[in-house]
């Protein structure tokens, strides 16, 4: 039996590579038509991506070659979807990015917040939180992750040694304290000390258990926050666009925020209270550290002081990423904001076209990075020695090509580029609305349990494949089942997006947890049991955001005109 198991382990990738595409070539010809044809490239670059037996951004690339073989849409259409105006919007984002892990600000920003909100066991969990929710919303939450648990690590590492220094010492006070008291009359002396300490041994594992999960689980809450916090917040803006062009500005970045923000905090909050019930049993006195020996908390203080020391004074090179990141938050909320007039509107606006979008704003930044300073340019010239002499006056700039073309995730564009002409090729073949047919039926359930269910189906999904190609092949289904039963798309869409961040379960779920799990203080069945919470949490804490703040800043009750009909560009 072992030996057959290691057998089909061993040909495994052969036969998903080789065999899929034949076993499921029936489909298209028992039934050719076009929009069969299209349901053949989704379900076989669904099993491909789910099985990663290729890369997932070559299997992105597929419609390139198959929806021209296939005579679904030309070569210009499919190779069009690659490069759109979402695509632009968080290839910006991950530039902007890139400047800050380049120039450190984000360790100064993640350990001055640590320093600010204290080091007992629950502040010093909520700090790790706040810091990685805050930094994700903004960079990459593999990044932050990586970024993040090594500081974890060091604190956890310095309260280790600082405990056991501290029990060596009482030990030794303890002998000298049970030979004096021997001396006094009907004195007892009771010893608790292998029992004290395997108890001790446990509290402390369950504490680098809490400390590190809540790390990986903040990364992803954090990145839900933003429009270009994480992969599927982009595939919804892209998918809206294409699904839908006359939604327009409906999602936009400050839309986004203003609806999945408070969700995040929730998220985050609910989060905090379940790793600390778990792992330390909430006892109030315990967790706020009433106590807790003052050595481990100056010890936790003290790594932190050593890892903020070793920045340095804050450099001008840092100072002008910040700027630049001011600079692009306050433009993309007052470009369109809603409830006023924006920037856009004073010149950028003619009849129904708005010249200017997100995406125009953090390209705008992202150019910026390339052309500002890293350091104070030299005005005394006559003072100056040979050497300053013959650098150029002009210093090197924030940002050069050779660190972004490394830094930046480039297959991530190919992913949201794919799952565009998946989208295009849905709609063009017919099979979005082939789809929406057979979801009719449905229309007898609550829109309310429809939600539920799909976020529940979504937040399973996401666990064994990437974020975004689920957020990829489920999107274009919710859209045309919403069409069908009349209801407003994006009161499913909304909920489901948020849902495919929600991998909290395996480590092989999402890049932050796979970086935690290295570390060694978890087993699989701690991630299970906590995340399987989690992932309730998350999909209740969506709920409540889509049917209260979320009706309000969407108009979710209404079934709007743009999704009224089906637009196909030809």
């Amino acid at each position: 039996m072992a030996s057959a198991l290691s057998y089909v382990s061993k040909f495994k990738s052969f036969v998903i590579l080789f065999v899929t595409p034949l076993l499921l070539l029936p489909l298209i010809i028992l039934m050719p038509t076009k929009f069969v044809r299209c349901a053949y490239v989704i379900i076989l670059m669904a099993i491909y991506w789910c099985t990663e037996v290729i890369p997932l951004a070559v299997t992105s690339l597929m419609p390139i070659l198959l929806f021209p073989l296939f005579k679904i849409l030309d070569s210009k259409q499919v190779c069009v979807q690659y490069m759109k105006d979402t695509n632009m919007l968080f290839l910006g984002g991950l530039i902007v990015a890139v400047a800050v892990e380049r120039w450190n600000l984000h360790k100064r920003i993640a350990l001055r917040t640590l320093l600010w909100v204290g080091t007992k066991p629950a502040q010093l969990m909520l700090g790790f939180m706040g810091a990685t929710a805050f930094l994700s919303m903004w960079i990459s939450n593999t990044a932050t992750t990586a970024m993040m648990v090594p500081i974890v690590e060091a604190v956890l590492q310095q309260m280790e040694a600082t405990s056991t220094a501290t029990e060596a010492g009482l030990g030794a006070l303890e002998l000298v304290d049970k030979g004096k008291s021997s001396e006094l009359p009907g004195s007892q002396v009771i010893f608790e000390g292998p029992a004290m300490g395997q108890r001790e041994n446990c509290d402390r594992k369950s504490m680098c258990k809490a400390m590190t999960l809540c790390v990986c689980y903040a990364a992803s809450i954090g990145g839900t926050a933003t429009l270009t916090g994480t992969g599927p917040n982009v595939v919804l803006l892209g998918q809206m666009h294409e699904l839908f062009p006359d939604s327009k500005d409906t999602v936009n970045f400050a839309s986004w925020f203003g609806f999945a923000f408070p969700n995040m905090l929730i998220m985050l909050l609910l989060a905090w209270l379940w790793l600390q019930c778990i792992f330390m049993g909430f006892n109030f006195k315990k967790c706020w550290g009433c106590r807790l020996e003052r050595s481990n908390e100056k010890a936790a203080y003290k790594v932190l002081q050593e890892e903020y020391r070793k920045l340095g004074p804050f450099s001008f090179a840092e100072v002008n990423v910040l700027l630049c990141f001011f600079l692009l938050v306050s433009l993309w909320f007052s470009r369109d904001p809603g409830f006023m007039p924006g920037w856009v509107s004073v010149a950028w606006v003619e009849g129904e076209t708005k010249y200017a979008s997100d995406a125009t704003v953090a390209i705008f930044v992202a150019m910026l990075l390339f052309v500002v300073p890293s350091q104070k340019p030299k005005f005394n010239f006559c003072s100056q020695t040979e050497e300053e002499r013959k650098t150029p006056f002009y210093p090197p700039a924030l940002l050069d090509w050779k660190v972004t073309q490394e830094k930046v995730p480039w297959g991530i564009v190919l992913l949201l580029g794919g799952g565009f002409a998946l989208a295009k090729g849905c709609e063009v073949s017919g099979l979005s609305e082939w789809m929406g047919k057979q979801m009719e039926p449905l229309h007898v359930l609550p829109p309310a349990a429809i939600t539920l269910i799909l976020s529940f189906l979504v937040a399973v999904f996401t666990e064994c494949t990437s974020n975004v190609a689920t957020t990829t092949l489920f999107l274009p289904i919710f859209a045309s089942l919403s069409r069908s039963i009349g209801l407003n798309p994006l009161y499913v869409m909304l909920p489901c997006t948020l849902s495919a961040s929600f991998a909290f379960m395996l480590p092989v779920a999402t890049p932050p947890n796979a970086i935690v799990f290295a570390y060694g203080h978890l087993k699989v069945s701690d991630m299970v049991k906590t995340g399987l919470m989690m992932n309730i949490i998350g999909v209740f804490c969506v709920f409540l955001a889509v049917n209260t703040w979320g009706r309000v800043i969407f108009d979710l009750d209404d079934f709007p005109d743009w999704a009224n009909v089906t637009h196909i560009e030809t």
